[in-house]
């Protein structure tokens, strides 16, 4: 069986966002393209490493000065669609991010966590410039709202309290 397979050239949306409290959040990132919309579930780690894969790749085009970036060509991005997001296509395995010199736009390469002896399905998801800095913006966002960190154990702490190991008394506090 072939697996299946997304091509979304280019996306006329592209978004990512999390549904759920802080410290049970499900990551999700959208995609609207050519009458077609997936939802991809994600972890927060994913969505962290794709923010710092986008701002890295957009650093080295503007270096090369093969595509330079202006503030006016990123748009603003919706928030998550969550019924959509409800029947995702798929969970993310691998990311890869490359861009084309000839359409000007970067394309989103992601994968399927495989099972079994299955083909993983896979996303090519087309963008502008623009449209990723947008997306690595709103990413970094998304991934900030978690719950805060324990200035003592750098450790996440619930709303309904934390077990900290540094709090016990027997701990020095850590400097920021």
């Amino acid at each position: 069986m072939s697996p299946e397979e997304y091509e979304l050239n280019p996306v006329s949306t592209i978004a990512v966002g999390a549904i759920g409290r802080p410290g049970r959040r499900t990551f999700f990132l959208q995609a609207i393209g050519a009458g077609q919309t997936i939802s991809l579930k994600m972890e927060k780690e994913q969505v962290a490493a794709l923010a710092q894969g986008i701002d890295r790749i957009l650093e080295e085009l503007e270096q090369q000065e093969v595509r330079a970036m202006s503030s006016v060509d990123e748009p603003d991005l919706p928030g998550l669609d969550e019924e959509e997001a409800a029947s995702s296509s798929f969970v993310v395995g691998q990311i890869g991010l490359g861009f084309d010199q000839l359409s000007h736009l970067l394309v989103l390469v992601v994968q399927e966590i495989p099972f079994a002896e299955e083909e993983p399905a896979v996303a090519r998801l087309w963008a502008s410039p623009g449209q990723m800095r947008a997306l690595s913006r709103q990413a970094k966002e998304v991934v900030a709202q978690g719950r805060p960190i324990c200035p003592l154990c750098n450790e996440p702490m619930d709303p309904d309290g934390h077990f900290c190991p540094r709090g016990n008394g027997h701990g020095k506090a850590q400097a920021m």
